[in-house]
């Protein structure tokens, strides 16, 4: 089974960007999807956006329209999520998640990376 590691959460200002970086274990095919999911304390957690990874057709939540972009590797087997004029409501730990069945994808998830943003 695929597994996912999370990489490039922190603390940063309002404003501010941040990167975050998912790896996947093993080489995906076409019909995989690879895609972010954010968890605020009390709050249920919450897509974020996702990408097919054969065609690269992208999926965002309406907070990340604008802001956030995915993208991804398919030699490094890697989704990037890009993340520009942070506000604390953005404030969240994220989770890269993968998958074939779902859209966005939620059968696999990382551990999560802690996004943090001041104001």
């Amino acid at each position: 089974q695929v597994q996912l590691v999370e990489q490039g959460g922190g603390l940063v200002q309002a404003g501010g960007s941040l990167r975050l970086s998912c790896t996947a274990s093993e080489r995906l095919y076409s019909s995989y999807a690879m895609g972010w999911f954010r968890q605020a304390p009390g709050k249920e957690r919450e897509a974020v956006a996702g990408i097919r990874w054969g065609t690269g057709y992208t999926y965002y939540a309406d907070f990340a329209k604008g802001r956030f972009t995915i993208s991804r590797d398919r030699s490094e087997n890697t989704a990037d999520l890009q993340m520009s004029n942070l506000s604390p409501d953005d404030t969240a730990v994220y989770y890269c998640t993968g998958g074939s069945r779902t859209w966005p994808p939620r059968e696999t998830w990382g551990q999560g990376t802690q996004v943090t943003v001041s104001s």
